[in-house]
């Protein structure tokens, strides 16, 4: 067994002390004199210090020595040795910053309390007096305290289950002097014998409360043992290059989405908190509110030791079997904020689309053809990425933006990928006629879309419900 030392038996000792304590008695000029009280069983050498080591000199009185009589084990109060008692503690967060506690969740603990022994404490207090007036004053002020016992408190620990006892007096020794008292000049002493029931605690376990951060449940398929992921991302509308509409996120409306399943999944159940990841910053969305958790208070709930720019946050998405990986930071300025650097190797990979001037896996923009004039960007092998229809085969004069080298007109659907190819635009990616996943990279703003068979979604940027993502610490 390791060596430890908590100072317990020496902290009942010194509640003894304080308890006799600051009692005082009237000189024969009417002044109030303290009463000292010491502990009594000194060492040899403080003992000989303190007579100044001399043998002629006695210690002054009046004063009060607290020292143990007796320690003896209490088998009618010997409980179960097995036992464990835990006790699971959330602490408030303290900004360091104000030097303040805030009303938000901090640290939180596991305190594992081990079976006591119980013990039974015997003190003698020695009244050393000069005379029987002096001694009658003291002994008075103590003795109506113990009707029929005075309560101590060891420690203030909220979880330390022993910090509680009681004084009880078991026997008074009016004086050590014999009767008669005869020419002898020994200063008087009363003895008061207490006793108090202790406990001997061994070590208890602090350990940092554990998150669960891992559950497999059976929903969908209950012989697999699998569970949706969903894919709920803003609409692909929302980051046109034609700059005709601003970025926005409905989460209310990204939550009606088609429902697959997949063969794994991460669950994160602290505070059952989603994320929304837009390029390389990623928010906590706790009860519909963006940022209303900051990753600071996240990760001091959570297991492990946060590492700055090597901690990594994983997000898995359906039809995916590996997870899209970037090491991250808080943002110093704002730890609404968590900074992803990504690793691009763990990004889906871009379809190949063959053209006319070459075979690529990126589109160049993506605009709606109703607002967008593409004359500016109408250089050879420019792709556009097509938020709406362009010209109509019954119409038989179509938008002269949209018109080929020799003013034919040309007709293209939503969704469909184009080029234009130096004398006339070519449908490189037909969305009607396609139902194959696949991936590409607009090279306007760097974000991957997803083709899903049906619409054009971010492929891994947009919300992630409690479930589909994971901070590695």
């Amino acid at each position: 067994m390791q060596h430890f030392y908590d100072g317990q038996i020496r902290r009942y000792v010194t509640q003894m002390i304080r308890l006799l304590s600051n009692f005082t008695y009237k000189d024969g000029k009417g002044a109030l004199v303290k009463v000292p009280v010491m502990y009594g069983d000194i060492t040899r050498q403080v003992g000989h210090i303190m007579r100044d080591n001399s043998e002629n000199k006695i210690p002054s009185a009046p004063r009060i020595s607290v020292y143990i009589s007796g320690l003896q084990l209490d088998r009618d109060r010997v409980s179960d040795s097995t036992f464990v008692s835990k006790v699971h503690l959330r602490e408030r967060t303290y900004d360091s910053a104000g030097k303040e506690y805030l009303n938000t969740q901090g640290k939180n603990v596991t305190v594992e309390r081990l079976m006591p022994t119980p013990y039974t404490l015997e003190m003698t207090a020695d009244i050393w007096s000069t005379n029987t007036d002096q001694k009658l004053q003291i002994m008075e002020q103590i003795l109506m305290m113990f009707n029929p016992s005075l309560e101590i408190q060891t420690t203030d620990n909220y979880v330390d289950w022993t910090s509680l006892s009681v004084v009880e007096l078991e026997n008074v020794n009016f004086s050590s002097r014999s009767i008669p008292v005869g020419t002898e000049s020994e200063i008087d002493v009363s003895q008061l014998g207490l006793k108090t029931p202790i406990y001997i605690s061994p070590p208890t376990k602090v350990k940092k409360l554990g998150v669960i951060t891992n559950i497999v449940m059976s929903i969908f398929d209950e012989s697999r043992g699998t569970i949706d992921l969903g894919e709920s991302m803003p609409e692909l509308k929302s980051y046109s290059d034609g700059g005709a509409e601003s970025p926005t996120t409905d989460l209310e409306e990204s939550s009606k989405v088609k429902r697959k399943d997949t063969a794994s999944v991460r669950v994160t159940t602290y505070n059952n908190l989603d994320i929304l990841v837009m390029g390389n910053v990623a928010k906590l969305i706790h009860k519909g509110k963006i940022g209303g958790v900051t990753w600071n208070q996240y990760v001091e709930a959570m297991p492990g030791k946060f590492r700055s720019g090597l901690s990594q946050l994983q997000l898995s998405r359906t039809g995916r079997t590996t997870s899209i990986n970037g090491s991250v930071a808080i943002d110093s300025t704002d730890d609404r904020n968590l900074i992803i650097n990504w690793d691009t190797d763990t990004f889906p990979t871009d379809k190949v689309i063959a053209g006319s001037t070459g075979n690529r896996s990126k589109i160049d923009y993506i605009i709606d053809p109703t607002t967008f004039n593409p004359t500016v960007q109408k250089t050879a092998g420019t792709r556009f990425l097509l938020l709406g229809d362009v010209g109509s085969a019954s119409n038989t004069d179509g938008p002269d933006a949209w018109k080929n080298a020799d003013n034919t007109d040309f007709v293209a659907s939503n969704n469909d990928i184009v080029e234009w190819d130096g004398s006339k635009w070519s449908i490189l990616f037909d969305a009607s006629a396609n139902n194959e996943i696949i991936y590409q990279t607009n090279l306007n703003t760097g974000i991957q879309y997803k083709w899903t068979g049906e619409e054009w979604v971010l492929s891994f940027e947009g919300e992630y419900r409690n479930g589909t993502w994971h901070l590695l610490f």
